[in-house]
Order: C-alpha cells, then sequence, then structure tokens
C-alpha cells in the first residue's frame, strides 16, 4: 500500500495534526510528542514546509525521508523544509518535544542569511545528534525561553528575542556536533579512508570518460551518507570539503598527465570525465593560477 503524503505549510496546520489547540504565535512553536494526536497507525507520511527540530525517546521505527532509525536511545534530529515524515505502526508512544519553525520567521533577521550555514538540517536520520545529559540541559533550557517568550503578549521585542534564542540553541548544537565528531574520532578516521579509496578507485574507472567526474552524492551514497555530513565530517578532520577533496584529486591527476604525458589538455579533459574540456580549464586556471597549457610550460 503505498503511503499518502500529507503537506504542512503553517503553524496553524500543524496544531491541527497534532491536536494542540490554537497556535501561540504564527511562525514557531513546541510540541510535547506525548500529547500528540497522530494516527500513527495509519499509512500517512507528512511533508513539512517547517524546520524542525525533533528531541525523541520511543521504541519503535521512525521513518524520516527513505531511512528509518530507532530513537530508543533517545536523540536531537533536524529536518529542513520539504521533508517527508511518518512512524511505524509498532511505534510506542513517544518522549520528548519538537520545536517547529516557519522559514519566514527568519527571513525577517540576521538569522535568515545564516541558516544555510547549520547543515545538520540536511543531515539523514542516522547521523542525529546524541546528548549527553549535560548537552541535554543546554539545549532544553534554550527550547524553554523561546516558549517562554512566545506565550507572552507579543510586542516589538518577542521576535528579535526568539531569533536570538534560536540563534543560540543552533550555535550550541553546533558545537556539540563538533564534540560528537571529535569523540568518535576512530570511527571517521576510517570513514575518511574509506572515502579517498573510493575517490582513488573511481578515477582508475574504465567508464569514467562517459560518467563524468566523480560527485559529492555519489561518493556520500557510497558511504551510506548525506552529501552534508560527508563534507562536515571531512572539513572537520581534514579542513576541506569533499568536493575540495574531488577538485584536489582530478589537479593531482592532471598536473602529472600534463607534464608526464604529450596528450592535449583536450585529451585530458575527457579523459578525466570533463565533457567541456572548457569546465575543467577553467577549474584548473581557479586552483593554480595557469592554465593548463600554461602550467604544461612552467618547466
Amino acid at each position: 500500500m503505498h503511503e499518502t503524503i500529507v503537506d504542512i505549510n503553517s503553524i496553524s496546520q500543524l496544531h491541527e495534526l497534532y491536536g494542540a489547540g490554537k497556535a501561540k504565535h504564527p511562525l514557531i512553536t513546541v510540541i510535547d510528542e506525548e500529547t500528540s494526536r497522530i494516527d500513527r497507525h495509519k499509512a500517512v507520511g507528512y511533508r513539512l514546509g517547517l524546520y524542525t527540530i525533533f528531541c525523541k525517546k520511543s521504541s519503535g521505527a521512525f521513518k524520516y525521508g527513505q531511512s528509518h532509525y530507532d530513537f530508543s536511545e533517545g536523540s536531537l534530529m533536524f529536518a529542513a523544509p520539504g521533508q517527508v515524515m511518518s512512524s511505524s505502526n509498532d511505534l510506542s508512544k513517544e518522549k520528548g518535544w519538537a520545536l517547529f519553525f516557519h522559514p519566514d520567521l527568519v527571513n525577517t533577521g540576521t538569522l535568515g542569511s545564516q541558516i544555510r550555514d547549520y547543515s545538520f538540517f540536511h543531515y539523514e536520520i542516522n547521523e542525529a545528534l546524541h546528548l549527553s545529559d549535560e548537552e541535554q540541559a543546554t539545549v532544553v533550557l534554550c527550547v524553554k525561553n523561546i516558549r517562554s517568550e512566545y506565550l507572552k503578549n507579543v510586542d516589538k521585542h518577542t521576535n528579535r528575542l526568539i531569533q536570538n534564542n534560536l540563534e543560540l540553541l543552533l550555535s550550541y548544537c553546533t558545537r556539540f556536533y563538533d564534540k560528537q565528531f571529535y569523540t568518535r574520532e576512530k570511527v571517521y578516521n576510517d570513514a575518511i579512508q574509506k572515502f579517498e579509496k573510493l575517490l582513488g578507485a573511481y578515477f582508475l574507472e574504465e567508464t569514467l570518460i562517459s560518467s563524468g567526474p566523480p560527485s559529492v552524492t555519489y561518493l556520500a551514497s557510497e558511504m551510506n551518507l548525506s552529501p552534508n555530513y560527508l563534507s562536515d565530517l571531512l572539513h572537520r578532520f581534514t579542513g576541506k570539503t569533499a568536493l575540495e577533496h574531488i577538485h584536489l584529486q582530478v589537479l593531482d591527476i592532471a598536473k602529472s598527465l600534463l607534464w608526464g604525458s604529450n596528450q592535449s589538455v583536450s585529451e585530458i579533459a575527457y579523459k578525466l570525465g570533463y565533457e567541456h574540456p572548457s569546465h575543467f580549464s577553467r577549474l584548473f586556471k581557479s586552483k593554480t593560477g595557469y592554465s593548463p597549457s600554461e602550467y604544461r610550460h612552467l618547466n
């Protein structure tokens, strides 16, 4: 049976879905998951036009996009607008809370230009943030401050204070994700080595000419990671994103061919998977300061 998809694009629609009464603020809300009246036995997925932060602890699987995750240990999960979420039929009553906010809330302030920097909103569900008791207390305090602010009588300071507390919450989550990366250094070092092997092997494939240079999405998929998570992992441990690593590999091979063979620039570009040699030449010059032809004649 196909899952029915229901679009939820406003806080008021969300409150109706949860049976949470009238919303106290049109652009942001915090809902206690234990009070939810959603019928979890229906084959229904909900596509939210909202930013979401879930703090859940339950027994059973929760579906996010195409992935399932067991929240029995308690985790913090983030979702950007457009993701589809649903629960399995065997999911018990959930504990925890969920913070939802509409993009319009942050578009009126500085957070609107920064929201894309919080890449964890685009992580997969298996890349959730696992908090210590102390970290949970910090997060909950931020959420309580946000909720307290929108429950008060709205005045000229309300939205600014909500945005400030929301930005503080996201800053703490960034810190805690950094800590999670480094406390699992051995696991992530293994992941980096796997990435490097995948990248190296890709450039040895005979299909490279027809398939083109590797994409971050392809490499992340091969590692069962989201593209954003892979890039953040690499950047934290190597100082370079996944795309920068791909470009470095292209440059290393190109330099070797420019100095060690008589192949033309176009032939080298095609060999590296570039359908249009001009795209390869543009990348090469942007990274080295020289065109491929100029680089070939440096020595």
